[in-house]
């Protein structure tokens, strides 16, 4: 139950941030006497007119549970208006957003910490694969840091029910002669059988277990994507440094996957910075529009996005049509953004169509630079 409660607790967390960042509308009732106990100001109605502040403060414990419930499921009101417009017409509501029509909406900023946080949660539940047969990850003191689910395992037992049909068409094959016109299939099948023995070796060893059916020179081959080697760049420095980096991985690899997965919600706001530039390349051409518009782009996209993946990701969990939802939000996602390009930023259909072939290759880069941050901070620390 440790899971769920973990869950729960971080959805408040991520409502309580999302409503820092998303300051209410309105929450009072009472009409406003005296000075606010904020800043002193006289006041003249329910809201201090200087500061904001409500003119009524509770202090029951009621209101204090009434307030993260709030925080949490009504981001006051402005939920209801965003999520629909965000899922279906994110184009118009970027372009509301940057006009002027805050009030009745979600914060990108705002949207985007809740997103986060949720998707967090929702690991924090379902779990993280485990690489190494262990059931367990745990921290170079030896903790528990999160339990996993063994997959490495089922790859071992896959290689052996595949090593018993390599040696029994092996077998079959030296009893054929060297003219018997049955060789070349059954020498296919043997070379497919291995292929897919070295995949499989590559996830659990590290290396090719038969070099000779990567093809001509397979053993060069073999050692050139054996990752237990070492580097050797001819840079001393720089290879003591990667090979060290590279050593601590291979011995504790699911405390380095825990590591990425944990500062990909401390550093996912990195998604933001890298991906205005990108935006505002795809958007090259259509003027009028400056970095705050980008970034409003790119926020509510990547919000977006999260809560889509959370999607799938319960769907996969609780087997609620998989096969379904799966294709869908693979088919939906570019859609999505070929909308919200289309728009946010006024661009014909041909011209939403290129833009989005940029922004697509453009969000591969931003994605690749993005695991590589997160792969060298959970490698450094």
């Amino acid at each position: 139950m440790s899971g769920e409660f973990e869950a729960v607790g971080t959805i408040a967390d991520g409502g309580m941030w999302a409503r820092a960042a998303e300051p209410n509308a309105s929450e009072s009732t009472a009409d406003g006497h005296g000075k606010c106990l904020n800043c002193r100001t006289v006041l003249t109605g329910p809201h201090c007119h200087q500061c904001g502040q409500a003119a009524h403060v509770h202090r029951s414990i009621s209101a204090f549970w009434h307030d993260i419930l709030h925080g949490v499921l009504h981001f006051d009101g402005k939920f209801w208006n965003t999520l629909p417009l965000l899922a279906w017409q994110p184009g118009h509501l970027t372009r509301r957003y940057i006009h002027g029509e805050r009030a009745k909406f979600i914060s990108p900023m705002a949207l985007f910490l809740f997103s986060i946080f949720m998707m967090f949660a929702i690991f924090s539940y379902v779990g993280s694969p485990n690489f190494t047969g262990d059931s367990t990850i745990r921290n170079k003191e030896g903790t528990r840091v999160i339990g996993v689910s063994d997959w490495r395992e089922e790859m071992r037992k896959e290689i052996a029910q595949i090593e018993p049909k390599i040696a029994a068409s092996t077998s079959e094959l030296d009893k054929l002669s060297a003219d018997d016109p049955g060789r070349a299939a059954l020498t296919e099948k043997i070379t497919d059988l291995k292929r897919e023995v070295n995949g499989l070796t590559y996830a659990t060893e590290g290396k090719a277990r038969y070099p000779e059916a990567l093809g001509p020179g397979g053993e060069n081959m073999a050692d050139m994507f054996n990752f237990n080697s070492e580097v050797d760049t001819g840079f001393k420095a720089f290879d003591a440094w990667i090979n060290k980096l590279a050593s601590k991985a291979k011995k504790n690899p699911e405390l380095l996957l825990y590591k990425i997965q944990s500062n990909g919600y401390k550093f996912a706001w990195l998604l933001i910075p890298l991906s205005i530039p990108f935006v505002w390349l795809a958007t090259l051409g259509k003027r009028g529009h400056r970095f705050y518009d980008h970034a409003v782009f790119t926020t509510y996209s990547i919000a977006f996005m999260s809560l889509l993946f959370i999607v799938v990701t319960l769907s996969v969990k609780f087997s609620i049509v998989p096969g379904i939802v799966i294709p869908a939000a693979l088919f939906y996602a570019p859609f999505h953004m070929y909308r919200q390009l289309r728009h946010a930023y006024g661009t014909s259909r041909i011209g939403g169509m290129f833009r989005l072939a940029l922004l697509l290759t453009c969000t591969t880069i931003v994605v690749t630079l993005f695991l590589t941050i997160l792969v060298n901070l959970g490698l450094v620390g």
